[in-house]
């Protein structure tokens, strides 16, 4: 096995608005409106590089402005961009949300149709890289023969795989392959979803049964992310709660994404799992407070100065 982290998935560009009062629905709201460089896959790359990692990114785009400058800026940030598709004449994914005022996620869309060029033969014809890893990611976003193909690569080469399913509407795709997960790391909903319970809300001691069901199922640590609540987590040798360290939510997209990225550098500097998942709660904290979907100026240190 090598050093880098091959991460597969969506790269998307990400427009969010916050209403400036109240959310009414049924018409237009005041609010602040910005994009920013997004999907699941890119931010755990960018989030790996920022911390010093060798991160290699498998997606897809379209060679339009947005894909340009989308990947300019990712590259910029050190990740590997050297195998992204860049595809004429499609457009880039793109990712919705509204944030109600207090910076939580009201309601999303996202346009993934681009990832289906993110195929079995696309992944196989870059099967070096999958030897190579130390460890692998992958998205919800891919199509699900590519996601079996990317197991199976992982099996062959004994990488250890972690995946984010990245939607309620995902999980099947993964609920499949969980006996072969070192780490999964799906929101609340998301959780209760591949868990096939239904979700009522924020419940701590729910999330915490529930990561020790995914534990059950056979992946090694289960990580459920609870926005500006925190994390709960399981290993099988013991589970409980991490809170966000912050001062004020400014905005929770992204959070997650960056919890998975510090776990998975401290996976790779062999720590115990407990401390990889301090350094995730440091980086959900940090995430918090800010508007972009990535700490821009994210580094180890960063993470250590919020640990809990």
């Amino acid at each position: 096995m090598g050093e880098h982290v091959l991460i597969i998935g969506a790269s998307l560009l990400d427009t969010k608005g916050i209403p400036k009062e109240g959310l009414e629905p049924g018409t237009t709201n005041p609010a602040y409106i910005r994009s920013s460089r997004g999907g699941t896959a890119r931010n755990v790359a960018e989030n790996l590089a920022l911390l010093g990692a060798e991160a290699v990114l498998l997606t897809a785009v379209g060679d339009d402005t947005t894909g340009i400058r989308l990947m300019e800026d990712t590259a910029e940030a050190g990740v590997n961009i050297d195998y992204v598709q860049m595809l004429v004449g499609q457009n880039t994914g793109g990712y919705m949300a509204v944030l109600n005022p207090d910076g939580t996620l009201a309601v999303a869309m996202d346009d993934t149709a681009v990832m289906k060029n993110v195929s079995p033969d696309f992944l196989l014809a870059h099967e070096p890289l999958f030897q190579e890893a130390d460890m692998i990611f992958v998205d919800g976003s891919v199509p699900r023969s590519s996601l079996a193909t990317a197991v199976e690569l992982a099996r062959k080469y004994h990488v250890r795989l972690c995946a984010d399913p990245s939607s309620t509407r995902l999980t099947h795709k993964i609920v499949p392959y969980l006996p072969h997960l070192h780490l999964i790391v799906p929101n609340e909903p998301e959780a209760a979803s591949i868990c096939q319970e239904p979700f009522m809300g924020h419940d701590e001691s729910k999330s915490i049964l529930l990561a020790r069901q995914l534990n059950q199922r056979g992946v090694n640590i289960a990580v459920i992310t609870q926005s500006d609540f925190g994390l709960v987590y399981a290993t099988g040798d013991e589970s409980g709660y991490l809170p966000a360290n912050y001062r004020e939510m400014v905005d929770s997209t992204g959070t997650g994404d960056a919890v998975t990225a510090a776990i998975i550098f401290g996976i790779l500097n062999q720590l115990d799992p407990i401390e990889c998942i301090r350094l995730g709660a440091a980086a959900a904290g940090l995430t918090l407070q800010t508007t972009e979907t990535v700490v821009p100026d994210l580094s180890l240190d960063m993470l250590y100065d919020h640990l809990l």
